[in-house]
């Protein structure tokens, strides 16, 4: 069969040089505000040893990503209908045998996305936080890479090491940004125009290409501090199903509009 012409998933990697700044919350959110632009949407838990998701989306499953790479289910049985219309693939919690990553974790992973690709519009990849391999291994099979990071110190020095590591490692040349947690209209600019200064003077000098590469940051938006988002994580609810009018929900949603544009 050709599948040259076959349409495809566009792979999303959500990542974050640190956990806590609302990395698993937000891609469930853009999920849905992708939906309900028409899109078809997969995302797949792919923090494998320290899956989230479901506790997001406040599901049960019986059967997840393990039970499909050891054989015990199949992959359709795998994939969820998820609050929020969009699917999820589920990976469980705890699973210390996923938390390197191995030869036939590398295939396993391989496989999925072949799979699915061709049945969804887009796909979002939500990793788990830091550059552990099995991390940088899944962000390595998306089209595009999007970091979240908050204003907080830590939190952009740990921005910086993985987008260094993607343009250093993966040849990535352009990194999407969006700025959590911001406390001023305006701030997630400034986070990127400093994250920016520091790829250009650190990292693009040391790239191959002749005198060095641009890897340019793309600033998708950022998402104001609200107590709603906090009220909703408490309930597990999507924001965008139970506060569609938070202002976090009304700037995930704007994210997804640029996305689709």
């Amino acid at each position: 069969m050709d599948t040259s012409t076959t349409p495809r998933a566009r792979i999303l990697a959500v990542t974050s040089g640190k956990g806590g700044v609302g990395k698993t919350f937000f891609s469930a959110n853009l999920a849905a505000a992708l939906a309900r632009r028409g899109e078809r949407v997969l995302v797949i838990d792919a923090d494998l040893g320290l899956a989230n998701l479901d506790v997001v989306l406040n599901l049960h499953p019986k059967i997840t990503l393990h039970d499909v790479f050891t054989g015990k289910a199949s992959l359709e049985d795998a994939i969820l209908p998820a609050p929020g219309g969009f699917s999820v693939l589920l990976a469980g919690s705890g699973l210390v045998e996923y938390s390197r990553l191995t030869p036939q974790v590398r295939e396993q992973l391989v496989d999925i996305i072949e799979r699915v690709a061709p049945r969804f519009d887009r796909v979002l990849l939500d990793t788990g936080a830091g550059i552990s391999d099995v991390v940088l291994h899944a962000i390595s099979l998306a089209d595009d890479v999007l970091v979240i990071a908050t204003p907080e110190p830590t939190s952009m020095t740990d921005a910086y090491a993985t987008i260094k590591l993607l343009a250093v490692q993966q040849g990535r040349r352009e990194i999407r940004v969006v700025v959590n947690q911001v406390s001023v209209n305006g701030e997630g600019r400034t986070i990127r125009k400093q994250l920016q200064l520091v790829v250009d003077r650190f990292v693009c000098p040391s790239l191959d290409e002749g005198r060095g590469a641009a890897v340019p940051l793309e600033l998708l938006g950022e998402i104001p501090t609200d107590f709603s988002v906090r009220e909703a994580v408490q309930k597990r609810q999507l924001l965008l199903e139970s506060m569609p009018g938070a202002p976090a929900a009304i700037a995930v949603a704007a994210i997804a509009g640029r996305m689709v544009a």
